[in-house]
């Protein structure tokens, strides 16, 4: 399956460049979905009668003329809705096909599983606020459903519906619509609070394209009236949303109480996941307060915010680096980022490091092979392409857990101690295991990110190629072209 998933990607690719790939940025386009989402909500709440009367008047009449303002905010408001749970499951079947849901990664799985049924509850009430005949069927089939539980006071279903719908029942609609899009943006933000540097946007071809489509659809496919409410007839024949009503089929296929059973075993599957199976973790990255200064470098370039700063300990003025073990992923991104991380000093010494893949190891080879005459260097990393078959005579191979962990300066150190070409690889954009690495290893080189290669290393010798595991040829193309 990673395998027919990695050739996928790498097609869009082809498509759209790395850095536009919708696939590796389908978080970040759900983002985008949910920022359109509110401020077109806002502006249809501005408009909307809120009674029961007055709201399938008030929202036709945004449709009534074609190609108008108002049927295009109608238009992008459902289909934003549609494709920002399509987005989600896509994002979250992706992470999972990629087995990215233990270690560090569980909390943002564990809240990312638990968004799924609050967006579904979103999109089903924002259905009940037009009032048409489908927002009729829904909030029937709706109360129906909740009635399945059996520990409701009273039937919903006839207390409320059958019997009518007040304007203060339609204001508890409101209200709901309202409130659930909140708990949805906070649940959001909670996501995304143990990731670094989380791409909440897209890029900005892309979000561009994103809204343009949505533009156009809403145009050529204007969303159409099915006819005010009428509890006195059940409707015939609806325009149905199968993507986000889909509970309401489900359940009258099969039962009520079947739907709950299926969707909460569903859910819980999902939430199991994580703990199914341990992943066996490395040990996370250690600080030396004698070498570290608080800069807060490893901080900003941690991937999973597993960093802090506190208080140093012996130094007064100065902050020291701390790392939350449980949220460490032992990527080495904050031993690449520390200032200390040079090959120049003995030892190697640095005020962050991997205690299993110390920096002074990765010097003492470095140093062992320039003196053995290896003139070529490739560093690549454990989860892009193979770099140890290029080893060959004159040729060192070094790979680190990500090519973040490499400090600048040991490309100008190899340069400097005789090797004639150094070649950095490392995942593909957008496919990085830490997510990370790439971005920060090519801003370091080039000099646009704290620590950076120096001005005067940065003319020639070197080069990067970002390759997934599979395409070692293009690893071997970039080093033959390496000047």
């Amino acid at each position: 399956m990673r395998h027919c998933l990695r050739a996928l990607e790498h097609a869009f690719d082809g498509a759209f460049g790395a850095a536009g790939n919708p696939l590796k940025q389908l978080g970040a386009l759900a983002f985008l979905l949910l920022w359109l989402l509110a401020v077109s909500g806002i502006v249809l709440y501005a408009l909307l009668e809120t009674s029961a009367e007055g709201a399938f008047r008030s929202i036709s009449a945004l449709s009534r003329e074609p190609f108008s303002a108002g049927s295009a905010l109608r238009g992008m408001h459902r289909y934003a809705a549609d494709a920002f749970v399509l987005l989600a499951v896509l994002h979250l079947a992706r992470e999972w096909a990629w087995g990215r849901y233990g270690g560090v990664r569980r909390h943002a799985w564990i809240t990312g599983v638990l968004l799924l049924p609050l967006a579904y509850a979103c999109a089903i009430g924002g259905f009940w606020l037009h009032w048409d005949r489908l927002g009729q069927f829904s909030a029937t089939a709706t109360a129906e459903w909740l009635d399945a539980l059996g520990f409701l006071g009273s039937p919903l279903a006839r207390n409320f519906l059958h019997g009518g719908v007040s304007d203060r029942l339609f204001s508890l609609f409101v209200f709901v619509h309202l409130g659930l899009p909140l708990l949805l943006v906070f649940g959001c933000w909670a996501h995304v609070q143990r990731i670094g540097s989380a791409r909440v946007f897209p890029q900005r071809a892309l979000a561009t394209g994103t809204m343009l489509a949505l533009l156009l659809l809403a145009f050529a496919l204007p969303v159409s009236d099915q006819g005010a409410a009428d509890l006195a007839n059940a409707p015939a024949r609806l325009d149905f949303d199968w993507l986000l009503l889909f509970v309401h089929p489900l359940a009258a296929a099969t039962s009520d109480a079947f739907a709950w059973v299926l969707l909460a075993l569903a859910l819980a599957a999902l939430l199991w996941l994580p703990f199914a199976r341990p992943a066996e973790r490395a040990p996370p990255a250690q600080v030396a307060p004698e070498h570290c200064n608080g800069c807060g470098r490893c901080v900003a370039d941690c991937p999973y915010a597993a960093i802090t700063l506190v208080p140093h300990p012996t130094r007064r003025r100065l902050q020291l680096a701390q790392v939350r073990a449980a949220a460490c992923a032992s990527c080495g991104i904050c031993t690449g980022a520390c200032p200390s991380s040079t090959p120049l000093r003995a030892g190697a010494i640095t005020g962050i490091d991997l205690p299993h893949r110390p920096l002074a190891a990765l010097r003492e080879r470095l140093q062992r092979g320039l003196e053995a005459g290896a003139r070529d260097i490739v560093v690549g990393c454990d989860h892009g392409a193979r770099v140890e078959e290029l080893a060959g005579p004159r040729r060192l191979v070094l790979s680190l857990p990500c090519t973040g962990m490499l400090p600048p300066s040991f490309v100008e150190y190899a340069l400097r101690q005789g090797a004639t070409r150094v070649l950095v690889s490392g995942c593909r954009e957008g496919g990085c295991e830490y997510r990370l690495g790439p971005r920060w290893t090519e801003a370091r080189l080039q000099g646009r990110r704290e620590p950076q290669l120096r001005p005067t290393a940065r003319a020639t010798g070197w080069r990067t190629v970002w390759a997934d595991a599979g395409e070692e040829a293009r690893v071997r193309a970039a080093l033959e072209t390496t000047a």
